[in-house]
């Protein structure tokens, strides 16, 4: 009875904690784009703004409530929720600080603890493609509809890039149970041997999630706003709650597979658990602050032709070298594959020079008799 009691605790705690992230996460958005930009950003409501976001809410909780006719009530209203629901629930497998005692009794630094964590957390973040793509069809709107087909693609895309990207770490712990993979680099973060798969990640992830330069599902100078143009107010926001939570889950993964999760010297577990995800969640910041969108055909042949292959190189020499016992080599030779790939294809794709170019420039001359 006490277990689901701290379960319970956990799970609350952890979604006050989602709101709370989500909103000044807007807010630290607005203020670090700005800093790059050489503005001030919000500093109108509270000191420094830091009460903007409270504005915030009680501006979305107060507008009128408009909805478009011939609409699908039922899905029109489920979408946010699954979109939020997911994300949510994503996180529950993720041990945010090591076990603990309080009072005699031993706490686990996160909700439940499966064997399969990672592919629970696949199967549970798949979902929040369904809140756009129902959210898009049930809002009778062509702009809508487009942009959930939209998301739908390029989720279904950059899936399986960043599947990819992580059967290395795998590979190498054995397991796909966070707390074993975690165990696993107690001497050296799996990033150091799995440079490629991080890449690999960060770039899916950012395409998973929407963020810029992958916001393709929501580009306001094509599809008005894709699917969240037909929303508004309280509805709306739990859209973009929804896409700050996956951001923040994202980051979290990113940080327990890769950076080692909350093992580090001197602080406390949590305060090295959140530091990671705080930087990883700064350089999502910093893209969007940097790099245009892309063009649509460019994302799609980025996710296929570029990330896929890689990942699958990745997972080929990470297989082999383990099987060799040189994991250390692992690296070095991604890197070096990768310079032989890059050479390779830029002398397939040089223009033939001397003779054949000459040829050519002759060829395309005009024949003038007299």
């Amino acid at each position: 009875m006490l277990d689901v009691v701290i379960a319970i605790i956990k799970s609350a705690l952890l979604i006050v904690a989602f709101i709370t992230t989500a909103a000044y996460l807007v807010y630290s958005e607005r203020k670090v784009i700005s800093y790059f930009q050489v503005r001030i950003g919000p500093n109108r409501v509270g000191p420094f703004g830091l009460l903007q976001p409270v504005a915030d809410v009680v501006k979305l909780l107060t507008k009128e409530d408009t909805r478009p006719a011939g609409r699908d009530d039922l899905l029109y209203l489920a979408a946010p929720a699954v979109m939020v629901i997911a994300s949510v629930f994503a996180f529950a497998v993720i041990p945010v600080t090591p076990t603990f005692n309080i009072l005699g009794k031993t706490v686990t630094g996160y909700i439940t603890n499966l064997n399969v964590g990672v592919l629970y957390i696949f199967a549970i973040s798949g979902m929040t493609a369904y809140g756009a793509v129902l959210g898009g069809y049930a809002s009778n709107s062509k702009y809508s509809l487009l942009g959930a087909m939209r998301g739908a693609a390029q989720q279904i895309s950059y899936e399986m890039a960043l599947g990819f990207s992580l059967v290395g770490v795998f590979i190498l712990a054995g397991s796909v149970n966070l707390s074993q993979i975690i165990g696993s680099q107690h001497s050296l973060p799996f990033v150091v041997l799995q440079p490629l798969g991080f890449v690999i990640y960060l770039i899916s992830a950012t395409a998973e999630v929407n963020r810029a330069p992958f916001d393709l599902p929501e580009a306001e100078q094509e599809l008005v706003a894709g699917y969240l143009t037909e929303y508004g107010g309280l509805k709306w926001g739990l859209y973009f709650l929804g896409e700050y939570i996956n951001m923040v889950t994202v980051s979290a993964i990113a940080a327990t597979l890769f950076l080692g999760g909350w093992r580090g010297p001197l602080l406390p577990g949590f305060m090295w658990f959140v530091a990671k995800v705080a930087v990883i969640i700064f350089m999502l910041f910093w893209l969007r602050a940097t790099l245009p969108r892309l063009r649509y055909d460019r994302l799609m042949a980025l996710g296929w032709k570029v990330l896929l292959p890689l990942g699958l190189l990745n997972i080929a020499v990470t297989a082999t070298f383990v099987v060799l016992g040189v994991e250390w080599l692992i690296p070095f030779v991604t890197v070096a594959a990768l310079v032989v790939v890059g050479v390779a294809l830029a002398l397939t794709q040089r223009t033939p020079a001397g003779i054949s170019r000459a040829s050519h420039h002759t060829a395309a001359q005009p024949v003038v008799t007299r």
